[in-house]
């Protein structure tokens, strides 16, 4: 069960991020903080990551940098189990408990890596949100496509990195 600090969500204002572990060279992290920023500007103001390593972490990062700008916008880490870092680059690792003190609500499973702990964190974005940004290269296997998968089933609103909105 995933035990939260949120004040109650209001879901029209709540993205959550999902996207691939893996990014591409080249990844444009320009482009990234540019669709946030107009995702803010559409009325976002509070942000669910799950904290893997590549996408998540990446909003995380360009989100924290928009927020001296837009200082009304919050973070909340979704944390599926104590131990999700333990398999992270010192650098990844580094970044993921550096962004974790940063955020301004956390969202945690207290227990320790499970079968189904990783489907839990996704349902919790999905059920919490209204808008899913999302790093998907199509690939019908692993934790992006079902979240895709059920924000579609759910009627969440999608935006993929890339495209405008």
């Amino acid at each position: 069960m995933i035990i939260s600090n949120l004040p109650p969500l209001i879901k029209n204002v709540t993205c959550a991020v999902s996207g691939h572990r893996a990014l591409p060279d080249g990844f444009d992290f320009e482009l990234l903080k540019a669709e946030l920023e107009k995702i803010i500007d559409n009325g976002f103001s509070v942000f669910l990551t799950g904290m893997a390593q590549g996408f998540d972490l990446a909003c995380f990062k360009a989100l924290s940098l928009l927020k001296k700008d837009h200082p009304q916008i919050k973070i909340c880490a979704v944390i599926p189990c104590m131990d999700q870092s333990k398999y992270f680059s010192s650098e990844d690792r580094y970044d993921y408990f550096e962004l974790l003190e940063s955020a301004d609500f956390i969202a945690k499973e207290e227990r320790t890596y499970f079968k189904g702990c990783m489907l839990l964190r996704n349902n919790y974005l999905i059920d919490n949100c209204s808008l899913l940004y999302a790093y998907f290269n199509g690939e019908k296997r692993g934790g992006t496509y079902y979240t895709v998968k059920k924000a579609t089933e759910q009627g969440v609103c999608i935006s993929y990195y890339g495209e405008t909105l």
